[in-house]
């Protein structure tokens, strides 16, 4: 496959990114916005300390038990009520109240319920991305060539066989759109979270940051998050979609 022209641009907009962030810094000259050396070495000065790597991994483990969760039950759910419309119009409602209720609230809800909990974090988190999760496999499932459910007629095929050859190749790519979609906003969703009410992880830190007006501090945390994130993107996530989505360019 011949590679795009336009490749290196790619690789040239976060170095213009950094160029941009400290010629404003120079302009400013505030310690509000210090600059991405500044920044880079006052993370490497907490990276030092064993809270940074603590932070991390508490907020890792959340928001990727929240992100498994979501994507699991949102398939199941998704997948039923794109396949059965009475279900579909029973519960569809429930769908859009959740999709449009602010996280903040099932945060809140949680919080009180249920104390300042893991638990509870990861729950507002799962009641938060569900719906999305829903409505985007069952708007896949909708979607599903009729011609295949009467070829699986014809040869008889069991459920299982249904749905591992003719269901999960078609529904792949919204499952892909679900995944991808579904984390950009958990991490987000995580980090609120913490600041809310919790006693570690990368939210919970940066509130701190916040309070001591450390600017540094919030910047180096943001950035390195943001790293770690870019990195899960281009090193796991694109290189598997193009791999499960390798037949489709096969039958072009």
């Amino acid at each position: 496959m011949a590679r795009d022209p336009w490749d290196w641009l790619g690789w040239a907009s976060l170095p213009l990114l950094g160029l941009i962030w400290q010629g404003a810094a120079w302009a400013a000259g505030s310690r509000f916005l210090p600059g991405p050396l500044a920044v880079a070495a006052h993370l490497r000065f907490l990276a030092q300390e064993a809270h940074l790597y603590a932070d991390f991994g508490q907020t890792l483990l959340r928001a990727g038990l929240g992100f498994a969760i979501s994507l699991g039950l949102g398939c199941v759910l998704g997948l039923t009520l794109g396949r059965v419309r009475g279900l579909d119009r029973l519960f569809g409602p429930w769908v859009v109240v959740g999709m449009n209720l602010p996280a903040i609230v099932l945060a809140i809800l949680c919080y009180i319920w249920l104390g300042l909990t893991d638990f509870a974090l990861v729950l507002a988190v799962v009641l938060n991305k569900v719906p999305l999760v829903t409505a985007t496999i069952a708007q896949g499932v909708r979607s599903f060539d009729p011609d295949y459910d009467e070829l699986a007629r014809a040869f008889r095929m069991s459920r299982g066989d249904r749905l591992r050859l003719i269901y999960l190749p078609q529904l792949t790519p919204h499952v892909l759109t679900a995944a991808r979609s579904g984390l950009a906003l958990v991490w987000k969703i995580v980090l609120v979270f913490e600041v809310l009410g919790s006693d570690g992880g990368v939210g919970f830190r940066i509130s701190l940051f916040f309070q001591f007006f450390d600017m540094k501090g919030i910047l180096a945390y943001s950035c390195a998050f943001v790293a770690l994130i870019m990195a899960l993107e281009y090193l796991i996530l694109r290189p598997l979609e193009e791999r499960l989505l390798a037949w489709q360019s096969d039958r072009t």
